[in-house]
C-alpha cells in the first residue's frame, strides 16, 4: 500500500491585519467626521443618548428585551459539581432544574443583571470592556468571582493590537490625584488575559467596534438645528415685532426714543407705553410664507429609529401601519436576539470558561450561558401542548414540566404536599389520536 502525499499545513501568516503597531489608537482614516474619530467619539455617542429621547428609546428597546429575558447555565456535559460552581458565582439557575441557586448577600458579589446592563453599552459606544477581578482562594481553593470591574469607555486612550488583529491590552489615562512625570504619565495597562471584550460588528483588528449611533448622526445634529430654528421662530413671530413710527422722521432724537421704547417693550398684564400726538407703537406680524421645519424634524426622527431597526417606532396608525407592525417586529426581533447572541458567545468564551479554567484546569467541559428565545418564536399555550400530547408526539416527563414552570415564572412544587405524578397517556402512532385518559388518571396538560 502506497503512502498517502500531503501538503504541507500553513502554521504561520504571511500577512497581516493591524500594520500600524501595537500603539495603534484606532484611527479611522475613512472617517470623515473629526468629531467621530475615537476616542472622541465616546463623548459625542453620550450626549446623543442623554439629549435626544428618540435616540434613548431605540437603546432602550433593543437592550430591554435582552436584560428582561430569562438567561441560565446550561450543563453542556459539564459535572456537577463544575455546573453548580457556574451557577452560584453568576447567580444564574440551571437549565431544567428547579431550585434557584442558594440566595447569597448582594454586598461585594458579582451580579448578572448589573453586568449585563453596562455590556450593553457596546451599542451606544461600539465596545465595552472589563477587567476580570477574583476573590483570594478560600478552604477548597477555589477562586470566586468577585466582579467584572467596568473599564468606561471615556477613560480608555489606546487598544493595543497585535500584528495578526488580535486584542493585546487596553490603556486608560491616570486617574485623578495622580503625579505623573514630566514626561511618563502613569497610565493604566490592563493586559488581554484579564478583559472581557463586548465589542459590537467589528471589523478586522478594530476593536473599537462599531456604535449603533454612527448612522444616526447626521440625522442627529441636523434634527438638533432644525429644532433650535423652529424654536426661534416661535418665539419671535408668535409675538410680533415692535415697530415704533416718530411724529418727526427728520428728528434723529425722537427716532432713538421711539426705537428704545420698541425695543424695550415686554408683553405682559400690566404693559402699557404712553406716546406723544402723531406717535405709534404696533405689532407687526411677519409677511409671507414662513418656512415649516417640523416634517423635515419628522423625518430625521424617523431615520434614526431606522438606525437600530426600530421600525415600529415610527408608526402612526395612518394608512396601514398596525397591519406593518409584525412584519416590522419580526426583523427588529432578530436582530435584538443577534446582539444577545454576542453577549452570550462573549460571556462564555471569556467569564466562564476562564472561571472553569482557574479553578478546574483546561480539560474539564464548562457548561454555557443560555437565554430565551427573543420574540423569535410563539409561546406554547396549554392547549397547543396538549395536542401535541394526546396526537403522540410530545411525551410529558418531569423536564418538560420543569421547563413550563421556569418558562411561566411559576415556583417549584412543594414536596411536602406534591401528589403522585400523572400517568402519561400511552403514545400513539404517528398520524392517530391517543384515547383520553380516565377520570382518575388525568394527563399532565388536562
Amino acid at each position: 500500500m502506497t503512502e498517502r502525499q500531503r501538503t504541507a499545513a500553513p502554521r504561520s501568516e504571511s500577512g497581516y491585519v493591524n500594520g500600524m503597531g501595537l500603539d495603534w489608537q484606532q484611527f479611522d482614516p475613512d472617517e470623515q467626521v473629526p468629531e467621530l474619530q475615537w476616542p472622541r467619539s465616546t463623548h459625542v455617542y453620550r450626549n446623543m443618548t442623554r439629549g435626544d429621547a428618540r435616540v434613548a428609546s431605540v437603546l432602550q428597546a433593543i437592550g430591554l428585551p435582552i436584560r428582561r429575558t430569562t438567561w441560565r447555565i446550561d450543563p453542556n456535559g459539564a459535572p456537577d459539581e463544575v455546573v453548580e460552581f457556574v451557577s452560584k458565582d453568576l447567580g444564574l439557575p440551571i437549565l431544567g432544574q428547579d431550585a434557584e441557586p442558594s440566595a447569597t448577600r448582594s454586598r461585594g458579589r458579582f451580579s448578572w443583571a448589573q453586568h449585563l446592563q453596562t455590556a450593553l453599552l457596546m451599542l451606544q459606544y461600539g465596545h465595552s470592556y472589563f477587567e476580570q477581578v477574583y476573590f483570594p482562594p478560600d478552604d477548597s481553593g477555589y477562586m470566586h468571582l468577585r466582579k467584572l470591574a467596568a473599564r468606561p469607555q471615556r477613560t480608555i486612550t489606546k487598544i493595543k493590537v497585535a500584528l495578526d488583529g488580535g486584542l493585546v491590552s487596553i490603556i486608560q489615562a491616570p486617574p485623578a490625584g495622580t503625579t505623573p512625570l514630566v514626561y511618563a504619565p502613569t497610565e493604566v495597562e490592563v493586559k488581554v488575559n484579564r478583559l472581557v471584550a463586548y465589542v459590537r460588528d467589528p471589523e478586522p483588528g478594530e476593536w473599537i467596534g462599531s456604535s449603533l449611533l454612527r448612522p444616526a448622526y447626521k440625522h442627529w445634529l441636523l434634527k438638533n438645528q432644525l429644532m433650535r430654528t423652529e424654536a426661534a421662530a416661535a418665539y419671535r413671530n408668535s409675538m410680533g415685532i415692535p415697530v415704533g413710527t416718530a411724529r418727526n422722521s427728520d428728528d434723529p432724537t425722537e427716532v432713538d426714543q421711539m426705537q428704545q421704547i420698541a425695543t424695550e417693550y415686554i408683553a405682559g398684564m400690566n404693559s402699557g407705553v404712553g406716546l406723544a400726538a402723531g406717535q405709534s407703537l404696533e405689532l407687526l406680524a411677519p409677511q409671507g410664507n414662513l418656512v415649516d421645519p417640523r416634517p423635515a424634524i419628522d423625518w430625521h426622527d424617523k431615520q434614526i429609529a431606522l438606525a437600530g431597526l426600530a421600525h415600529f417606532l415610527n408608526l402612526d396608525g395612518k394608512g396601514g401601519s398596525y397591519a406593518l407592525a409584525s412584519v416590522q417586529s419580526d426583523t427588529f426581533a432578530q436582530s435584538v436576539q443577534t446582539f444577545a447572541e454576542t453577549v452570550r458567545d462573549t460571556a462564555n468564551a471569556h467569564i466562564v470558561e476562564d472561571l472553569i479554567d482557574i479553578n478546574f484546569g483546561t480539560d474539564v467541559p464548562a457548561p454555557r450561558i443560555v437565554f430565551d428565545e427573543i420574540g423569535s418564536r410563539q409561546d406554547a399555550t396549554a392547549a397547543a401542548l396538549k395536542l401535541l400530547v394526546d396526537a403522540g408526539l410530545l411525551s410529558p416527563d418531569v423536564l418538560l414540566e420543569r421547563t413550563l414552570r421556569q418558562n411561566l415564572g411559576l415556583p417549584a412544587p412543594d414536596e411536602s404536599t406534591q401528589s403522585e405524578p400523572p400517568t402519561p397517556p400511552a403514545p400513539a402512532a404517528r398520524g392517530r389520536r391517543t384515547a383520553r385518559a380516565s377520570a382518575d388518571q388525568p394527563t399532565l396538560f388536562d
